[in-house]
């Protein structure tokens, strides 16, 4: 008697002597196994599961990831929108670290281990960690798509936390060393190195500001837009990072004299003019600006400080005020409160720290003061 005919796919033993399962896909094309079984109950049972995955609106075309990683993550970045610096960073992080190990693998064939062996491989290579992390998270996103898009079933990227970016802590200047670096630098940028280390704002905001965006009344400034530079040298007008980088910003009374001085000496005239500009009337270059602001560093006494080192101190002065997360997060013009509980954390330890100096001198005043009374005592006695 005939065996009962198979419902679903097709297995056959092949000349080896292992056997071979396929079954039509909703396709249409006939799709054999990606490999042979040792008997024909592993055949079958493979079968079985992939009916079960047609069943429930599970299935994958094994093709779909058969597209070269390098060509994919490329066409992924250009369909992106994205500023012109991400742009740069993400082309950077593709043909420099990326590439060069999956630029030429299948979507489908990049696995956990080989993630894994990437990144080790990275780290031990000399590779900044900093660097690492962003490229891994590229990775995973662009991986991350690809599952979206059906290609894969699974992120390979699994390792818990690689994609964080650890930051070492920055220093923080005082505000004499704010003063102190404000009267070494140029004196056409007095003001915009007040205005970072007191107002907290980026190089790119600062230099893209506008006479009308300062309100010397109302003690304020707005920040409406940024200057980015690209590797290529060429400078972006653009929008803040976030809806939230769109702000007004409070100006300390102790600066806006300063601010004041400023514009009518060095600011450009008109409420569309540019409120720094260079000695030859251009906006500054951040490297050419870099190169005073080490001379000024030198000049104060002031070591190991980065220009937006300034911007945490003026983040770090608002948390210390006792500003709520809410009042630092528009401030800084951030739209999470990641970043703003970092300074606030900041401002907690200080916070200790004076404390525990607090505690030390109660407990001397009162040890003087029991001294002096038990002298006291004594001399009555």
């Amino acid at each position: 008697m005939a065996g009962k005919r198979r419902q679903f796919g097709r297995v056959r033993k092949l000349p080896s002597g292992r056997y071979q399962a396929r079954y039509l896909g909703p396709d249409g094309l006939l799709r054999p196994a990606p490999e042979t079984f040792r008997t024909k109950r592993e055949a079958d049972d493979w079968l079985a599961d992939k009916q079960t995955e047609l069943r429930r609106g599970d299935w994958h075309d094994p093709d779909a990831g058969k597209v070269p990683f390098g060509s994919y993550a490329s066409t992924w970045i250009r369909e992106r929108e994205l500023t012109s610096t991400t742009r740069q960073l993400y082309g950077s992080l593709l043909r420099h670290h990326l590439e060069p190990v999956f630029g030429g693998v299948n979507v489908a064939e990049i696995s956990p281990p080989l993630v894994r062996s990437w990144r080790a491989d990275k780290l031990a290579s000399g590779t900044g960690p900093t660097t690492v992390a962003k490229a891994y998270a590229l990775l995973r996103a662009v991986l991350g798509t690809a599952v979206a898009d059906q290609m894969i079933r699974r992120n390979p990227c699994t390792i818990k936390g690689a994609s964080t970016v650890h930051t070492p802590e920055r220093p923080i200047a005082t505000v004499q060393e704010v003063y102190d670096l404000a009267d070494a630098i140029q004196p056409r940028y007095r003001a915009l190195v007040l205005m970072a280390g007191f107002l907290g704002l980026r190089w790119g905001e600062l230099v893209g500001l506008h006479r009308r965006d300062i309100d010397l009344d109302g003690g304020t400034v707005r920040v409406r837009r940024a200057v980015a530079e690209l590797n290529n040298g060429q400078r972006q007008i653009k929008a803040p990072k976030s809806a939230a980088g769109k702000r007004t910003v409070s100006v300390p009374s102790a600066i806006v004299q300063d601010l004041s001085d400023h514009l009518t000496r060095y600011a450009e005239s008109g409420a569309d003019g540019r409120v720094f500009v260079g000695a030859k009337g251009a906006t500054p270059r951040r490297n050419h600006f870099n190169r005073l602001w080490h001379k000024a560093c030198e000049d104060a006494g002031v070591k190991g400080l980065h220009f937006h080192d300034l911007r945490h101190t003026g983040n770090t002065l608002a948390a210390s005020t006792g500003a709520s997360t809410r009042e630092l997060m528009a401030r800084m013009g951030h739209s999470t409160a990641r970043a703003a509980l970092i300074y606030q954390h900041a401002s907690a330890d200080r916070d200790r720290l004076i404390a525990d100096a607090l505690s030390d001198l109660v407990d001397k005043g009162r040890r003087r003061a029991r001294k002096s009374k038990g002298h006291a005592g004594g001399t009555e006695g």
